[in-house]
């Protein structure tokens, strides 16, 4: 079962990145993804080393973004894929069968088409502005969650993603999202986890269709 809060690790230095991981994990979180856009391969193996003994203490999932080579290499819980990163199908045959892959959408269509390729999990968003990416999506709000999750009608989790506040949580629950990733927000105070978790766990309906037991079942 995925957790429904996960943390994207933030950072100006491999040191930084693994900082932060470590007070996530002492926090609370149960999932974290390492998120190093501009750093070499190089950097970023050395650096999913460390923070998969960081995670594996606090027995925290670890995603790597991007590189799905790395995250078999350190056995990472999975790979998180952006839109111009690998073809999921092809990933799926390069890792562990146990390794999660999740996808990046912003639209739709690009819902289906990742659904098709067997993700785990998606990733959509962005909710708001976000300073932490480059080249951002058009921004999605309540009403663009609502109007692709009730036409997209999948059990798979999908990810709400990109600038979301604990003012907002309750909000986007419930349009039908399974949970939230955040990274601005945590890194400035780590604190905020458990509540960011209870926010997310209140937030809930009935109308959260996704079961822990499918995945077994694929």
């Amino acid at each position: 079962m995925i957790p429904k809060l996960h943390y994207i690790s933030q950072g100006k230095t491999s040191e930084e990145h693994l900082e932060n991981i470590q007070k996530a994990c002492a926090s609370g979180a149960e999932l974290v993804q390492l998120r190093m856009k501009s750093f070499s391969e190089e950097d970023v193996l050395e650096t999913a080393k460390k923070a998969r003994g960081i995670t594996g203490h606090f027995q925290t999932r670890l995603i790597i973004n991007d590189y799905y080579k790395i995250a078999k290499e350190v056995k990472a819980d999975g790979v998180h894929l952006g839109k111009l990163d690998a073809d999921p199908l092809e990933v799926r045959a390069y890792l562990f069968s146990w390794q999660l892959i999740g996808g990046t959408a912003n639209t739709l269509e690009e819902c289906q088409v990742l659904l098709n390729k067997k993700v785990d999990y998606i990733g959509l968003g962005p909710f708001r502005y976000t300073n932490t990416k480059e080249n951002l999506s058009p921004v999605l709000g309540e009403k663009g969650y609502s109007e692709i999750l009730e036409k997209l009608k999948t059990d798979i989790p999908v990810i709400a993603v990109g600038g979301i506040t604990q003012y907002d949580i309750l909000d986007i629950m419930i349009t039908g999202v399974y949970g939230m990733a955040i990274s601005g927000e945590i890194t400035r105070d780590f604190n905020s986890i458990p509540k960011f978790k209870e926010l997310i766990a209140g937030g809930s309906t009935e109308e959260q269709r996704w079961n822990p037991e499918d995945k077994n079942k694929q």
